[in-house]
Order: C-alpha cells, then sequence, then structure tokens
C-alpha cells in the first residue's frame, strides 16, 4: 500500500497487484471484525477471570492499542463509565 501511495509499483502482472490489494484490505476487515467483536464481549454468566481472558483474546486480534483499549474494557466491563 506504501508503494501505491508514493507512486513505486513493482508490480509487472495484475494478478500479484490484485492478491496483495486483497489481502491487505482483507486483514483490515478482519480487524474492524474484532473490533466490532470487541464491544460486544459480556460478563454474562462468566466469571471476572474468563470474562477478562475473552477480552483480551479478542482485543489480540483487534486494532486496539493502548489507552483505546483500556477505554474499551471500561466501557464492556462497566457500561457506567
Amino acid at each position: 500500500m506504501e508503494d501505491l501511495k508514493s507512486r513505486i509499483l513493482s508490480y509487472i502482472i495484475v494478478r500479484e497487484f490484485l492478491s496483495d490489494l486483497k489481502e491487505e484490505f482483507s486483514r483490515r476487515y478482519n480487524k474492524t471484525l474484532k473490533v466490532l467483536e470487541l464491544k460486544k464481549v459480556e460478563q454474562g454468566n462468566k466469571t471476572i477471570e474468563e470474562f477478562v481472558q475473552e477480552f483480551w483474546r479478542t482485543a489480540r486480534e483487534s486494532s486496539y492499542k493502548g489507552s483505546p483499549l483500556v477505554e474499551e474494557f471500561k466501557q464492556v466491563s462497566h457500561p457506567m463509565f
């Protein structure tokens, strides 16, 4: 994607370019899905340990890091924050 933005393309075959493009957007789409999953994590009948483990398992596959991740945890663990 950086090469495309800088207009330096090393693709000779369109199929290779399309394959790389599909892979890039697929990765981003999967991260978006994980963010949506993260927003739906609920404790329900789980212990706090099970809940936290599910949250972090889902978070690892999302694009959230640092403060935004902490804020998301606050929201799903205690919606009143």
